[in-house]
Formats: structure tokens, C-alpha cells, sequence
């Protein structure tokens, strides 16, 4: 291919998703990866995509909402240029309210949702009876949020690896391939020690998780956050 407008370093989700709006964009695009696509966390099955609390409002926040709403649409048309299933839905999440305290919380961030998130979404109160998988605590109720989404990483870094290619992407994995054009970086947790090296201070670092894939298809239940567990 010529020359490329743009490199991206780093064949995880995020360099693959800027590679693709570069794509769109008009740029010809330059994908380097060190390993294999999607060779750390990316390549893993579990990827909850949760809002922040709708209160105490900041940038932060509304730059997540946002990212949020358009993501249905947005991978929508990575599946339509690839052919294949990223594995995304907007399904919804349940969070089981334990204590009086925890329900009045949930009903004053239900009145923020109300007013913050423009009516695209809901952050409410309900029975967790009305739903046919869900825990059940002393209290009976649930926070039940309509803005939660999931998706398979693995399933979502095939999609985009093949979007790019179709669209005439180069994709490069290589230990000493070079850069072209302007330069982004999308290193995940060792960019970061990298860049906390050349700092000399901490800017962030990997969390292990674990992640068990059971036999259990609920593919279109909102999904559920309960002691510190996503389900």
C-alpha cells in the first residue's frame, strides 16, 4: 500500500476500533501488533459496558454516556462491513438492593437518570420478580437500568480485524515493523508502564481479572451486577 496517513500501535480492541473510525475516515491505516490480535485482555470473553452513576455529574460522565448511546449503532456497521458478529447488546442491567439505605439511593440517581440521560435510557426501581433471572433479596426490588450493554471482545476484535482488512487496511504483526504517518498508540497495560517509565510516576497499571464461561444461554436477559460479580 502507499504510504500511510496513520499507524496505530497495538491490535486490541481500542487500536482496532481507532483504526477503523481512521478508516472511515478517509486515512489510509497502518495497524502494528507486537503479538497476535487481541493478545491481552481483548481477547477475552467478557466485556460489560456499564454506566457511571447518574449523579454528581462531570465531563467524564457525559463523555461515557455518549460513547454509550451510539455504540448500538456503531457496531452495527462493523458487522455489516465484516459479516460477522462482534458479539454487542444493549441488554440492560439488574443490581439487587439489600438495605432501605440502598433503595432510597437507587430512587435519587433514578430522578439524576431522569433529567442526565435525556430519555435515551431508564435507571429505575422495580420487583425483581418481574424478571425471570435475577436474585431475589430481603427487600425484593432491583435497580434495573435499560443503558447497560455487553460485548464478546474476541468475537468484537474479528469483526474489526476483518472490517479493516476488506476496507484496505494494512495489518502488520511484527516486533520491528515501523511507523508511518502520524502515530497512535493503543498498548493497553504496557503502554502504561511504559509511559509511567518515562514520566518517573504511576499513570495506571493492568487489574487481573477471571471470567468462566458457563453452558447457559441468556443471551437476552439484561445482564447482573451483585457483590462486586458481573453475570
Amino acid at each position: 500500500m502507499a504510504t500511510a496517513d496513520v499507524t496505530v500501535r497495538g491490535g486490541g480492541i481500542f487500536g482496532l476500533a481507532t483504526a477503523w473510525v481512521c478508516l472511515r475516515r478517509g486515512a489510509r491505516v497502518r495497524l502494528i501488533e507486537t503479538r497476535a490480535i487481541g493478545a491481552g485482555a481483548s481477547g477475552g470473553i467478557v466485556g460489560a459496558l456499564a454506566p457511571h452513576v447518574p449523579e454528581n455529574w462531570n465531563p467524564k460522565k457525559q463523555f461515557q454516556l455518549d460513547s454509550l448511546l451510539m455504540a448500538e449503532a456503531w457496531w452495527a456497521g462493523v458487522a455489516a462491513a465484516s459479516g460477522h458478529d462482534p458479539g454487542y447488546a444493549q441488554t440492560g442491567r439488574l443490581q439487587p438492593l439489600a438495605e432501605p439505605a440502598d433503595v432510597d439511593r437507587a430512587n435519587t440517581r433514578a430522578n439524576g437518570a431522569a433529567q442526565l440521560w435525556r430519555g435515551a435510557a431508564v435507571w429505575r426501581v422495580e420487583q425483581a420478580a418481574n424478571f425471570a433471572f435475577c436474585p431475589v433479596t430481603a427487600s425484593g426490588l432491583v435497580i434495573h437500568d435499560t443503558l447497560s450493554a455487553r460485548i464478546h471482545p474476541a468475537q468484537a476484535c474479528a469483526a474489526l480485524t476483518v472490517a479493516l482488512a476488506t476496507g484496505g487496511a494494512e495489518i502488520v504483526v511484527s516486533t520491528d515493523a515501523t511507523d508511518q504517518g502520524a502515530v497512535i498508540h493503543a498498548t493497553g497495560w504496557e503502554g502504561l508502564a511504559t509511559l509511567s517509565t518515562g514520566f518517573a510516576r504511576p499513570l495506571g497499571t493492568g487489574v487481573k481479572g477471571q471470567a468462566l464461561l458457563l453452558a447457559h444461554d441468556a443471551r437476552t436477559a439484561p445482564q447482573i451486577f451483585a457483590s462486586g460479580v458481573h453475570i
